[in-house]
């Protein structure tokens, strides 16, 4: 499907912990394009299954969750209020147990597929920033710029033990890095849409760089695109 032709978009796939969602929201912003948060779709899907009473083993009940999903993107200001079956859900799919609880349900194809098109629909004008790990690979295979963002499993889980700590919470460090490592193998390893890079995706390891530094990058990836 050639979703270039309709509006411009740019993808941003890798793990969790590398920033990815971070630098695609500044980017739309700046931009001033339409953002997409797929992670966002499948952690509401896990969370739908949960509170429905659906075990997350059963692709086929997911499934059906994941093509009912009853969920609003709120946007007030620059702040996005994610709204599932009438409950603000925004901080309550950011969970550690939701993103797991996500990435086992990402792994099924029939979950995928039912998310598909729901994804595709955010590709209007006057362009579109794409989050997630199969955003260049499958959802938008034909998108004109297309980054891989990575960084060492090490400084992810620095970076989200920090962010836990900001909530108040005390996280283990060990646990935390075990944790993103088992999600990398489920992500890699599954036979639908598994985490890799585009062919034709520009690499970018954030293990050192700062925000600024991987924002005016990809910027930089644009405009020799002409995207910008």
């Amino acid at each position: 499907m050639d979703m270039s032709s309709q509006a411009p978009i740019i993808t941003l796939d890798g793990p969790g912990g590398v920033g990815k969602g971070t630098i695609s929201a500044l980017l739309a912003e700046k931009l001033g394009w339409h953002f997409l948060d797929s992670g966002a779709l499948y952690r509401l899907t896990a969370l739908a299954a949960i509170n429905h009473g659906v075990s997350l083993k059963d692709e086929q009940a997911v499934a059906l969750i994941a093509e009912h999903l009853d969920v609003q993107f709120v946007q007030n200001d620059t702040v996005t209020h994610i709204v599932l079956e009438n409950e603000k859900v925004t901080e309550a799919i950011r969970t550690e147990e939701i993103g797991t609880s996500a990435s086992i349900v990402a792994a099924y194809g029939r979950v995928r597929d039912a998310l598909l098109k729901r994804q595709r629909a955010f590709a209007v004008m006057p362009g579109l920033v794409a989050d997630g790990r199969d955003m260049g690979t499958v959802v938008f295979p034909d998108a004109p710029l297309k980054i891989f963002m990575n960084a060492s499993a090490q400084e992810r889980a620095k970076r989200r033990v920090k962010q836990l700590q900001q909530k108040g919470l005390l996280p283990d460090y060990d646990t935390v890095l075990a944790d993103i490592t088992a999600r990398d193998e489920r992500d890699q390893s599954r036979s639908a849409a598994p985490l890799k890079p585009a062919d034709d995706a520009i690499l970018i390891d954030t293990t050192e760089l700062s925000i600024e530094q991987v924002l005016d990058a990809v910027l930089e990836a644009a405009q020799q695109r002409a995207l910008v």
